[in-house]
């Protein structure tokens, strides 16, 4: 789904600063900054997992008033080995985050993440409470069964013809345990089942928000977002509902904002609002007409207005 015009974001900004950093296990983490060097640090988590950083993600927040950093969580987008799935795992990436604010000389920041990037921000403000200002998280997922179930079939009731597009892809004998499939799909060296496979899943997720089938052909880009999302999905991230819950709930104190759109059909909106729950104190944002894309309208113009908020906090 491209932006629309009236999107009321700010404008691209190139980064300043890129650099790659060599974190242990072979991995080579991509590592960029923008917006203003002497601002607030505010650190952007990608989701997926598998997708990678982009311009389009800090757009979100003012240029003028934040340093804004972002990596390519391992194996993802423009970190090497593209694909890579040894020493690949959600403890790995709390430590990349660790060594990446070391690197920048930041003392404190902000953490803001969508999907599986509000995931690992809870992750990580769990596990390092002191070197966070607060989170603005939008459209959390619980990495649980329930989650997985959902969008690997119960979502498929209400888009009975975009899922059965999907399963188009998958032999009949190998669906009913579809999420241990496609593990071993892209776990293997097929290419051409990766590829229509990985474009398949593509169109389930795009319909998902919303949109229709990808005509982008499968490259290997593509390839290794379903290969390191495949590894992480099949795993439950490497951490399990109860686990994030639980980092939920040791969040007392610190200012959190949740974003759910009423309408998202990848993340559903329970999960936000269990979160809320738990954690007394925080603000739980419902976006009227939001699914899950950030970019739509009603999500862009929260987004952007929570993020202006937050950041005067």
């Amino acid at each position: 789904m491209s932006e629309p015009a009236d999107t009321p974001l700010y404008p691209v900004v190139d980064a300043f600063d890129v650099t790659w950093l060599e974190l242990g296990g072979g991995h080579r983490v991509h590592v960029q900054q923008s917006g203003n060097p002497q601002g607030l640090p505010v650190l952007l988590l990608h989701g997926g997992p598998g997708s990678s950083a982009s311009a389009m993600q800090r757009r979100f927040f003012d240029p003028d008033r934040c340093r804004i950093v972002q990596f390519d969580q391992r194996g993802c987008g423009r970190s090497e080995p593209p694909g890579e799935l040894r020493h690949n795992h959600t403890g790995a990436l709390l430590e990349d985050i660790e060594a990446i604010r070391r690197h920048l000389g930041i003392a404190r920041w902000r953490v803001s993440g969508g999907s599986w990037g509000a995931t690992l921000a809870v992750a990580y403000a769990a596990r390092e409470r002191a070197r966070v200002v607060g989170l603005l998280l939008r459209a959390l997922f619980l990495t649980g069964p329930s989650d997985l179930d959902w969008f690997f079939g119960g979502a498929g009731a209400l888009l009975p013809d975009a899922w059965q597009a999907f399963l188009e892809a998958v032999p009949r004998s190998r669906q009913r345990h579809l999420q241990a499939w496609l593990w071993r799909v892209f776990g293997g060296d097929d290419v051409a089942l990766q590829t229509r496979v990985a474009q398949a899943w593509r169109d389930w997720e795009s319909a998902l928000q919303g949109g229709g089938p990808v005509a982008a052909p499968v490259d290997d880009a593509t390839r290794h977002r379903y290969r390191v999302q495949a590894h992480y999905l099949s795993r439950r991230c490497f951490l399990g509902e109860r686990r994030v819950l639980g980092d939920i709930g040791r969040l007392h104190g610190l200012p959190v904002t949740w974003l759910h759109g009423r309408q998202d059909l990848v993340c559903r909106p329970a999960n936000s609002w269990r979160a809320g729950r738990t954690l007394s104190g925080s603000r739980l944002v419902w976006v009227e007409g939001g699914g899950h894309h950030p970019f739509s309208p009603p999500m862009a113009a929260a987004m952007r207005q929570c993020a202006d908020a937050w950041l005067a906090e």
